[in-house]
């Protein structure tokens, strides 16, 4: 029996450990948290940052696993990297992890390789904002250098306005960088690419929704794209490109683009599986593809399947709440039982607080379907969730 490590024992990483169980695999969790949800399912649990480099390497050093993985977070995969290289585990490499979890080193990278990406401004304090605030292209994207989830992301339409919110994005920064990018307007999409010896293959493009500004939470998104055939065809190349920049050479990667009035434009990626439920249920609901299989195998050196199984559509919305605590969720059932709809879960539950959503954090739940075209998938989560009702209490 196979023996895999999970960084991370959440909501987001539960779907791999129910997966390896179904694959007949052992599985041990790392996470701090020993109330985590996915802890029961697994054979073994290491009360254990997922960020924590020694403390994981001690976890596997004990453990002795075949594979090591996480799911939906980009951080963890610093202390992946960090275990593989000394352990011989198969995964990506220090530099690798670094360019795809340093949104500076990431763009830089694109920068170099001549991928399409914004123009751009590391900051490194508020002293540095204020010499280059005059000359920066407003409006523009001011964003951490190292969070994810739309955390500390803001749009400044000025120099006045990029100084007063510095505060705000800085304290996203784990390392205080931030960053400040030309402002992309056009279609917003990601592209779930998965990567075998150097050739990036992309599984399937996801449109998104967005709140907008300020903040650009992101609010659904479905499959397959409705982009024209040669631009998704250009964002294949671009994908190529982006995997090469970075230096990802197995794995999967979650690709976010621009489709601007010049063309498709990176906006940044990560070296792991998109959240979102993107590739727990929007990629294998569309294409049959299952891309948390893929990674178990490919990390245990097995065989990967990365062909279309059928032609489908899906779709995700998620879920908001006036300001206040929460004190009854209703419909729930009604949406359930609508045709089409796969999934209905929430984050928060009653007794927590909800409101103004600035980032990923602040969403209440989703509403997953799936349908014969994105258009249809999209309207049947959207007239699911009007059938649920969130009643908070200031």
């Amino acid at each position: 029996m196979k023996k895999l490590m999970i960084v991370g024992a959440s909501i987001l990483q539960l779907p791999a450990i129910l997966q390896a169980k179904r694959m007949g695999m052992e599985v041990a969790v790392a996470d701090f948290n020993p109330q985590a949800v996915g802890i029961p399912y697994a054979d073994r649990y290491y009360n254990c940052s997922t960020i924590d480099e020694r403390g994981l390497l001690e976890a596997v050093l004990d453990y002795r696993p075949d594979g090591i993985m996480t799911t939906a977070t980009d951080m963890p995969m610093r202390a992946i990297a960090y275990v593989c290289e000394r352990t011989g585990l198969r995964g990506i490499d220090a530099r690798c992890a670094r360019n795809c979890t340093d949104k500076a080193a990431m763009i830089r990278c694109f920068e170099s390789c001549g991928v399409p990406a914004p123009r751009y401004a590391e900051i490194a304090s508020k002293r540095d904002l204020e010499r280059l605030a005059n000359d920066l292209p407003y409006p523009c994207i001011l964003k951490p250098a190292d969070n994810s989830g739309s955390r500390g992301v803001y749009l400044a339409r000025d120099a006045a306005d990029a100084l007063q919110h510095y505060a705000y994005t800085q304290a996203s920064s784990r390392n205080g960088v931030i960053l400040a990018e030309e402002f992309m307007q056009g279609r917003e999409i990601s592209v779930e690419t998965f990567v075998c010896d150097g050739k990036a293959v992309v599984l399937q493009i996801t449109d998104k929704q967005t709140s907008g500004a300020p903040h650009f939470v992101e609010t659904g998104h479905s499959q397959p794209s409705t982009l024209a055939r040669e631009t998704q065809d250009r964002v294949r190349e671009i994908a190529q490109q982006a995997c090469d920049a970075v230096g990802l050479t197995n794995g999967p990667a979650h690709i976010e683009m621009m489709v601007t009035a010049e063309g498709p434009k990176l906006v940044e990626m990560g070296a792991r599986m998109g959240g979102d439920c993107i590739t727990s249920h929007l990629v294998p609901l569309s294409t049959g593809i299952d891309m948390i299989e893929a990674t178990i195998r490919q990390c245990v050196g097995e065989a990967v399947d990365l062909a279309p199984k059928y032609e489908k559509a899906s779709a995700i919305v998620f879920l908001s709440a006036e300001e206040g605590v929460i004190r009854e969720i209703r419909g729930v059932d009604d949406a359930k039982r609508a045709d089409g709809v796969r999934a209905v879960e929430f984050f928060k539950q009653i007794g927590d607080r909800a409101g103004s959503v600035h980032s990923s954090a602040d969403r209440v739940g989703y509403v997953i379907a799936q349908a014969d075209t994105p258009q249809r998938a999209m309207q049947i989560c959207e007239l699911a969730a009007k059938k649920i009702q969130i009643v908070t209490e200031a």
